[in-house]
């Protein structure tokens, strides 16, 4: 026998979340901010390796 839907409490803040959705549009979407401390790489490519990605 297939289980009930649990019913979902009333949330205001849910409520004006799609309200708001609705009036003026989805916000945008989020920015990947890039890590400010993130060390260069240690070597250079080789002549090899960019000859590779080349192709």
């Amino acid at each position: 026998m297939a289980r009930k839907k649990k019913v979902k409490r009333f949330q205001a803040v849910q409520a004006v979340k799609e309200l708001a959705r609705e009036r003026m549009g989805a916000p945008p979407a989020g920015k990947v901010v890039p890590h400010k401390n993130k060390k260069a790489e240690k070597h250079k490519d080789t002549l090899g390796r960019l000859l590779a990605e080349r192709e």
